[in-house]
Parts: structure tokens; sequence; C-alpha cells
């Protein structure tokens, strides 16, 4: 059986909890699949639009948390990559926010979409300061019905751990409106904590940290879901299927 590889964008850091949680959800989302999974790290400051290509060596693609990044240019260039080949794709937290942006530019047009935290002037903050931060904290979700996102975890309401202070500004989340980048799960308070690009066969970017739930020994729907369908993609050679059902 060939292994699943998976390129975790970001820059590793031990003194980040999600990077220890990451190793450890995808380890338990090999074991509740069936396949193998190994994983690189690869750094943001290592990828260029010369070199990017190179991420075509790998099944799938994980945007972890961890901003600022390096090089965020590298970030939204992996990002492109992954949306673009139709890579199985999954962001959580700075991943999710990165993604937000990359498509904001790159499809919507809307080229000066920032990030508050790295362009703190910006006139069109698309990621902003959460209006409560989210650090170390356990947060109630409710997903839409008919989304992959709830047939992936079962239920319509989930509560995950967070570690973020930034976040899809509430004011500008209109740009969105019409895209294929859906907001399929919000806090109780109406503000986006997930969204899938819908007619993907696996593009999920969530604002709390999945991978967490690995560190109560739990293998993360989501990344089991993940994991499923780089395998299937692998095994098929198609872009047509749809992740699905509790994995």
């Amino acid at each position: 059986m060939q292994a699943i590889r998976v390129a975790l964008i970001g820059d590793q850091s031990e003194m980040v909890l999600a990077h220890k949680a990451i190793p450890m959800a995808l380890e338990l989302a090999g074991v509740k699949t069936g396949c193998q999974v190994e994983w690189d790290w690869v750094a943001t400051s290592s990828i260029l639009p010369a070199s990017v290509r190179a991420l075509g060596e790998y099944h799938c693609v994980w945007c972890v948390p961890g901003s600022p990044y390096e090089s965020e240019a590298g970030a939204l260039e992996a990002i492109r990559f992954a949306r673009e080949q139709e890579l199985p794709f999954l962001g959580t937290c700075g991943g999710c926010q990165h993604a937000i942006l990359e498509y904001a530019r790159n499809v919507l047009g809307i080229r000066d979409a920032k990030h508050a935290e790295t362009h703190p002037d910006a006139l069109l903050p698309l990621i902003a300061p959460l209006s409560c931060t989210l650090i170390e904290t356990l947060g109630t979700i409710d997903l839409d019905q008919d989304t992959m996102m709830r047939r992936i975890y079962g239920q319509d309401t989930i509560e995950e751990g967070y570690h973020c202070s930034y976040g899809l500004n509430p004011r500008l989340e209109h740009l969105l409106a019409g895209s294929a980048l859906k907001i399929t799960g919000r806090d109780r308070e109406g503000e986006a904590r997930a969204l899938e690009l819908v007619g993907r066969e696996f593009y999920f970017i969530t604002q709390f940290q999945p991978e967490r739930t690995a560190l109560t020994g739990r293998p993360p729907p989501v990344v089991s879901a993940f994991i499923s369908a780089a395998s299937y993609q692998l095994n098929n050679g198609s872009r047509s299927h749809r992740a699905g059902g509790p994995q």
C-alpha cells in the first residue's frame, strides 16, 4: 500500500501546541482509515513561485497554525497551488485565515485584502482581530445542514479548541457572498468558524484547531476525512470524490 504523503505548510516550533498535536492526529487518522501516512514539514520561507510545484509530490496539503508565518507569500503560494491543483486541502487556525486571503485575492480579485496581524494599517483588513480572543479555550460551533462539514462530524453542534486572536472580519464577510467559499460553521455569536470550498472533493478550513482532539487520544473527524479523501484520490485517480460520513 502506497503511503499518503502530507505536506505540512508552516514553520515548525516545539512551542506551538498544535504542532505537537498534528503528528498525533495524522497517526490516529491513519489507523482510523487504514492508511499509512507520512508527512513533511515545509517551511513557508522555502516556498517560492519557481519551486512551489514541488508540492505536487504530496497527496494532500495542510496549512497549519503558527502565524504570522516566516513568509506570508510562501504560505499563500502553497495554498494557491493546492487549490488550483485540486489537492485535498486542510487549513486550521492561521491556515484558515490565509486560505481566506488567498481565495479573496486570487479568485475574487480583491487584491487589497490583508491580514491585520501583519498589516495593522490595512484599508481592507479581511482578517481582523477577534472581538474576543480565543486563547486556549473551547468553543461551540453550529454546523450548517447539507454541508460536507456536517456529514464529516455526523452532528449539528461540535465543541473544538482554539488558540487564536484573528479571524474573518464580520464587517467584510459579505465579500465572500455568492462565492464557492461557503461559511459552514459559526459560533454562538454568529461569527464564522468553519468554511468549505463547494465543488471540491476536500477543501476545508477551520478557525478552530481540530488537531487538538488527538491530544485526548481520539482521531479528529476532519483529519480522518482529509486522509480518506487523499487515499481515494490516490487510488482512483479522480477529482470527483466527496468527503462524507463520520470518518
